[in-house]
């Protein structure tokens, strides 16, 4: 059966805010590096007094997946929900400026009075380690009814954001579109996106691998905390256990790929690291764009390997250059 798309990703539909702090900045204000928080709007608004944004864009783990891999030639849908307001509005353009289908539906008044568009404050240490702190905002009432079936079924592989896991409604809605996905002989990604948010739905995540995943992302922070082991191997050797095609990463020890048994160890791409914001975004996105291609495990690796290393290199979760002349495959 033929498909519209090669990626569908399904997400939080945030615009990201980045600036640069030091680490007592964190320190002040009882914030763990590295991590994801959740915060509230008169949260977001306080830690966006006291910062000199670098750059304002549309982010969103998936939505940033999409777009990189958009600029790799794939042809790219999402889905996520976004406010009726001028972000909500920014947003869409962009997605849709980077030749990205976006038919969601924005949230009304009726449906979440006072709520505007979801927003991540993205603070980076001068070590190039990013600290979030997201407002959902309109996330929170994405549900099944913005699964859109027709959408779903046209795509070569669904990739579901683990951070949308937080809202009420997601994990139904995930499910929902694991089995669309499923019913029309398609793939269905997963990636982990934080050990915090693991660690919040440790449960829900094991049976959603186990029973609805045919493709799991994860960092090696992320699949330890999954498996509540210490051991990357151990985490890897179970991992490969509940998904039949799993993709670790491991910052500047490369990357791992098991599928059906058989490893392939990817080399990471040396460079300059900037801003950690986006890495593991950029990464799924380079392997999916190679895998739904039709290119072999090490050539997706490595052109997951470059997208990541382009996207660490600046400011922002996105390409600033063309991803095509750094990949020699």
């Amino acid at each position: 059966m033929n498909t519209l798309y090669d990626l569908l990703g399904i997400g939080n539909a945030i615009t990201d805010i980045v600036a640069r702090v030091d680490a007592d900045f964190l320190e002040r204000h009882g914030l763990t590096p590295g991590s994801m928080s959740l915060i509230d709007a008169d949260r977001a608004a306080t830690l966006r007094a006291q910062i000199a944004p670098e750059k304002e864009s549309g982010g969103g783990s998936a939505a940033n997946t999409c777009a990189v891999a958009a600029e790799l030639g794939a042809r790219v849908a999402y889905l996520g929900k976004v406010a009726d307001d001028k972000a909500g509005r920014a947003f869409s353009e962009d997605l849709r400026a980077s030749g990205i289908t976006f038919p969601s539906r924005p949230l009304d008044g009726r449906e979440g009075a006072n709520l505007s568009t979801a927003c991540c404050v993205v603070l980076v240490t001068p070590d190039g380690q990013r600290t979030m702190n997201t407002y959902l905002g309109a996330c929170t009432h994405f549900s099944p009814d913005d699964v859109l079936a027709d959408v779903v079924g046209a795509a070569k592989v669904a990739y579901l954001e683990g951070y949308l896991f937080d809202p009420p409604q997601a994990q139904e809605a995930f499910r929902r579109a694991a089995t669309i996905a499923h019913k029309a002989k398609r793939n269905v990604a997963l990636t982990l996106s934080d050990p915090f948010c693991v660690a919040r739905h440790r449960d829900a995540f094991r049976d959603l691998v186990h029973g609805h995943i045919d493709i799991l992302f994860a960092n090696e922070d992320e699949i330890c905390s999954l498996y509540q082991t210490e051991s990357f191997e151990d985490a890897a050797t179970q991992a490969s256990r509940d998904a039949s095609f799993v993709v670790l990463t491991r910052s500047e020890k490369g990357s791992v790929i098991i599928r059906d048994g058989e490893r392939t160890n990817i080399a990471a791409v040396p460079t300059t690291v900037v801003d950690t914001t986006g890495a593991g975004d950029a990464y799924a996105a380079g392997f999916l764009a190679g895998l739904t291609a039709g290119r072999s495990m090490e050539e997706s690796g490595r052109l997951a390997s470059v997208a990541a290393s382009e996207v660490i290199s600046h400011f922002g979760a996105r390409p600033l250059t063309s991803l095509w002349k750094d990949i020699a495959l």
